[in-house]
């Protein structure tokens, strides 16, 4: 089966009018599906290989948020906010008639997650929160401020990724050009003129909280996931999510499981061999 006959594109609109889409990947074996949902900056191709990787064993959608990918952009910046997100993810769940999913939530898309399982507990059956917790430190914030928002355009996809090099060798530091490249692929776009831009809203900075620290009503939601079987990742070099809040959040989940993913910053790719043992292991403990 090709790469193009694996999946389909659905699209489904928002409670504000929005055009919104994500990656499909079918399957019948009953088992709860998976509902990817990306970072601040990134978008559902983040969680591409997840369709190879779990190919048939159970259904996988990867949402593009609003203001990303294929997603239209938002008239209304502010709602550039984690409660719309779930907004949006709730409406796609009940259009395409899902009771209950497991999430993969990278970053911000951890911070849906958590929120979810507080709004919506009886939709979450498990949850994936890569590198992300209820406290977050600012150094990570800081690097994250410093290019949210910031349009750059490249001629080349081999510029783009040197660019993304220079400023996140210590994220990756083992990644060589050609994993630069696919990784800029991620994250870049060509546009009608031939030109390689970022591909989100550059508007999701506006409403971008840059304050770090904790945060009690995300400590709060994550007791409400005391009782779902949640796997927490964690880059060994990440700048956002420590050891330290790590720990803390194992300590109030009754089936939580933390596996550290060595020689990554924030965030793993999830492609990574200590990723893909921990997210099979995740599953099969669901169902």
């Amino acid at each position: 089966m090709t790469e193009k006959k694996s999946y389909q594109d659905i699209y489904w609109e928002s409670d504000d009018g929005l055009k919104l889409h994500a990656y499909d990947y079918p399957s019948d074996s009953g088992k709860t599906p998976v509902i990817c949902v990306p970072g601040l900056t990134r978008n559902a191709r983040d969680f591409r290989h997840l369709g190879t990787e779990l190919h048939g064993q159970r259904r996988v959608i990867m949402v593009d948020l609003r203001g990303r990918g294929l997603s239209e952009y938002a008239k209304d910046s502010s709602t550039y906010n984690p409660k719309q997100y779930i907004s949006d993810i709730i409406m796609l769940m009940d259009e395409q008639k899902i009771e209950k999913v497991v999430f993969f939530g990278t970053s911000l898309g951890g911070i849906v997650t958590m929120i979810m399982a507080k709004m919506y507990p009886a939709r979450v059956a498990g949850a994936l929160l890569n590198d992300i917790g209820p406290e977050l430190d600012q150094k990570g914030l800081d690097r994250i401020a410093d290019h949210v928002g910031q349009g750059r355009s490249f001629d080349t996809w081999a510029h783009a990724a040197r660019d993304m090099a220079d400023s996140s060798r210590d994220i990756f530091p083992d990644f060589t050009l050609k994993d630069w490249i696919e990784f800029a692929k991620k994250v870049y776009r060509m546009n009608s003129s031939g030109r390689i831009k970022l591909d989100y809203d550059m508007k999701i900075a506006e409403p971008f909280d840059s304050k770090g620290g904790g945060s009690g009503a995300m400590w709060n939601a994550l007791e409400n996931m005391k009782d779902i079987p949640t796997l927490i990742l964690r880059g060994e070099l990440s700048d956002l999510f420590s050891e330290r809040v790590a720990a803390q959040m194992l300590e109030k989940l009754d089936k939580g499981e933390l596996v550290t993913i060595p020689r990554v910053g924030h965030a793993p790719t999830l492609e990574e061999p200590a990723s893909l043992d921990a997210i099979h292991q995740l599953l099969h403990r669901i169902d």
